[in-house]
């Protein structure tokens, strides 16, 4: 019998068990940094969010409770009554009607939106060119547009210029009512922000299965079919998003109307009434009670929002 043989018929002795000392710090040190890794990469970013989110925001309710003016070292104790003023000086609230143009507008953002998506995630000639197109204005500075459609609005403006080259007159003053003035507005934000939703929803479009697409059109199924029983059904959770992002929006409307009205002519939005009370009338705890007061209400319609229409796990294939 050989000595390979040999081995081959020896039983197979277990190994002795290793020293305990030796192999339990090891294995409990591995353990450990897998637990802390993971930690060691969000330290930074939660540091980040504590700091510049969640400490301001708590510095926000606490200052709601006192009668601070922003800038005197002292401040009083107040209670409730920043919160029982602005529930019963109902012109606080009323310039919340403002934000019934911008909801308009945002539902027809959504729906330009969504045609342009389905349009271009066919084939479609220059499609890439439009797509740059529609997503080009999200990229430019708010601040930047409010001054471009200033000048576009004003009298005998780039508008008006443009209404003559076709052969219409006009002497309407774009800013000059409430209702064209919030109009005007309502339609720079629906060009401004119709970008974002577009990219969105093509991202979603372009998820659904190529497959479902050929299927349906051996079947015959027409655009209007596709879309209806396949795209619809596919983006209802990016669609749901999209909602929730435009009605907080439209409630919290700033930028625009701040820089071309200042809040004038009946645009006041609710966040611009908050930094009047805040940085010219010094009213510090009253405008921290309304930006929780808004808070919670942009939290209260998503809320039913989402219990209207939940989201639900869309199963396509």
């Amino acid at each position: 019998m050989t000595d390979t043989t040999r081995k081959a018929a020896r039983p197979d002795v277990p190994a002795a068990p290793l020293a305990p000392g030796r192999t339990e710090p090891a294995a409990r040190r591995t353990r450990r940094r897998a637990r802390v890794t993971p930690w060691l990469f969000l330290a930074v970013p939660l540091a980040l969010l504590l700091t510049f989110t969640y400490a301001p925001i708590a510095n926000m309710v606490a200052y709601s409770f006192t009668d601070w003016d922003g800038v005197s070292p002292e401040l009083n104790w107040t209670g409730a009554e920043n919160y029982t003023e602005l529930l019963t000086r109902s012109e606080l609230f009323e310039v919340f009607l403002v934000s019934c143009y911008y909801l308009v507008a945002s539902v027809v953002q959504i729906v330009l939106a969504l045609y342009f998506a389905t349009v271009l995630s066919f084939d479609a000639r220059f499609r890439n060119f439009f797509k740059g197109v529609l997503f080009f204005p999200y990229l430019i500075n708010g601040v930047a547009i409010g001054f471009v459609f200033l000048y576009f609005f004003q009298d005998g403006g780039t508008l008006d210029s443009v209404l003559r080259l076709l052969g219409v007159e006009s002497d309407h003053a774009w800013l000059g009512t409430p209702f064209s003035a919030n109009t005007s507005l309502a339609g720079v934000s629906v060009w401004r922000y119709l970008g974002l939703n577009f990219v969105l929803f093509l991202g979603a479009i372009q998820s659904i299965p190529g497959e479902l697409y050929e299927a349906a059109g051996i079947d015959g199924a027409s655009r209007w079919q596709q879309f209806r029983y396949i795209i619809a059904p596919g983006i209802r959770p990016v669609l749901s998003l999209s909602v929730i992002l435009s009605v907080s929006g439209s409630l919290s409307v700033f930028e625009i109307p701040y820089i071309m009205t200042g809040g004038a002519t009946g645009t006041e939005t609710f966040v611009i009434q908050t930094v009047k009370l805040a940085f010219q009338f010094n009213k510090t705890g009253l405008a921290s009670a309304a930006a929780v007061v808004l808070l919670l209400i942009v939290l209260a319609v998503t809320w039913v929002q989402r219990r209207i229409v939940p989201d639900e796990k869309v199963d396509l294939v």
